[in-house]
């Protein structure tokens, strides 16, 4: 028996290999840095410096005045204090369990203000479970209904395939059918021949609309499913649809939690995107507190709504963690992983909290806020201080020698104040910030 795994369905819902590495390049390098222009403003402020000099030296004849104007400089403490709080920032995150690739993700945390969540795997743990068996067909009895939906999911690790196996393994039934090539079509579901008749089992778009099997019948069914806030799994054989798994996804204890500190935060948009259907999101929506949801989303509507709402003006954070995640991480200003997650996926993501817990996402968030903030007060702090000098060397109440050295103590001042802890309490032991991945 062989068996393969496609990368689209056979019809409208495309999720191509090359679309994802396509798309993530194209993302990655349209962002942008605020070190960068900080650098930038260091250098293009040296040249009018040295106009400056000349200017006064022209005008006044007075070599002790223009020693002043040069000994005066705005580049250094704006070269240096920048880099050393995103470092220190980047230390302090890894301290807190949180690894943040490198300082523009920092300044992009700042400015987010819609956090999208992957349902499954993110707000839910990753150990789903059957709930219930139901046989829609009076030639199938439910342990048939979850012996043949095992014996299609042993040959992959997806949580949801893996709650089916275990199922069957603890009601001891034997799935050791012979069947044909096994097609897993990534996203959707499973399609296979077992003694000549047609089998699928996965989504209801992927058994509805792609395979033709019609799911009319058993609405109510569904719906019943569906209202306790279970994912439903369909099972058709020989285009007639005879069974649906109830798939219990528990709650992260932790998600409820995070979802209102994420308003008390004031981020105004929290949204969530799962593959299931309307009344089992809107059901797990209710119970987290999240108003804005969107359902039955094939894996590449994920990009598609991230790319959306960042057209929108919106600077979203998107948080996932399977493979099907990655374009939408990608498109986001801010991608987030956790560390338990798909290596696709914490390739990708900008931000990957390393105790696979939800509760650092608001840190890290706030860390990137007051990172922005350190900057901004050491860019004024920086400006202000090094023109009064200047000013004062001009008037002649600062000679050359004492500009120097209040010079150079602002430069080491915003630079202490740079990479001072960002947020309260970080006792934590020293933890290298993992240099490799700065960008």
């Amino acid at each position: 028996m062989d068996f393969r795994v496609v990368s689209k369905t056979r019809h409208r819902a495309r999720f191509r290999s090359d679309f994802k590495v396509s798309f993530i390049e194209s993302s990655e390098k349209a962002k942008a840095s605020i070190e960068g222009q900080a650098v930038r403003l260091a250098d293009r402020i040296v040249p009018y410096s040295f106009l400056l000099a000349g200017v006064v030296g022209l005008a006044t004849r007075n070599l002790a005045k223009v020693a002043a104007v040069l000994m005066v400089d705005y580049s250094c403490a704006l070269k240096l204090a920048t880099p050393i709080a995103f470092l220190s920032a980047m230390k302090e995150a890894v301290n807190h369990k949180i690894l943040i690739k490198g300082g523009k993700y920092l300044e992009a945390l700042a400015k987010v203000d819609t956090v999208v969540f992957d349902k499954t795997g993110t707000l839910t743990v990753s150990s789903p479970k059957v709930a219930e068996v139901l046989s829609l067909d009076p030639d199938w009895t439910e342990d048939e209904v979850l012996k043949i939906s095992a014996c299609l999911e042993e040959h992959f690790p997806h949580p949801v395939a893996r709650a089916v196996v275990k199922a069957a393994e603890q009601k001891n039934l034997a799935h050791e059918e012979e069947h044909a090539e096994v097609e897993y079509i990534v996203g959707h579901g499973i399609a296979s021949k077992l003694r000549g008749q047609h089998l699928v089992i996965g989504s209801r778009h992927f058994v509805e609309e792609d395979e033709g099997v019609s799911c009319a019948f058993a609405q109510n069914q569904i719906e019943a499913i569906a209202s306790k806030g279970h994912s439903v799994l369909y099972l058709a054989v020989g285009q007639k649809l005879i069974g649906l798994i109830g798939i219990e996804d528990p709650l992260r204890d932790e998600s409820k939690y995070v979802i209102a500190r994420l308003r008390q935060m004031g981020i105004p948009h929290i949204v969530m995107i799962t593959s299931d259907g309307e009344k089992t999101a809107a059901n797990v929506a209710a119970r987290l507190g999240i108003t804005e949801f969107y359902s039955q989303v094939l894996p590449d509507g994920k990009s598609a709504i991230v790319s959306r709402l960042e057209k929108e003006g919106r600077r979203v954070l998107m948080i996932g963690d399977g493979i099907n995640d990655t374009p939408a991480l990608s498109a986001a200003s801010v991608g987030v992983s956790l560390s338990d997650g798909a290596d696709l996926a914490k390739e990708v993501a900008s931000v990957v909290l390393l105790g696979s817990d939800l509760t650092h996402l608001p840190l890290a968030l706030e860390l990137g806020r007051r990172t922005y903030a350190r900057i901004k007060t050491n860019f004024r702090t920086t400006i202000g201080l090094n023109t009064v000098y200047l000013v004062g060397g001009l008037a002649g109440l600062i000679m050359p020698a004492t500009g120097a050295v209040l010079h150079n103590a602002t430069t080491l001042g915003v630079a202490w104040n740079a990479q001072r802890a960002k947020l309260p309490g970080d006792t934590s032991d020293y933890v290298p910030f993992l240099l490799e991945f700065a960008q």
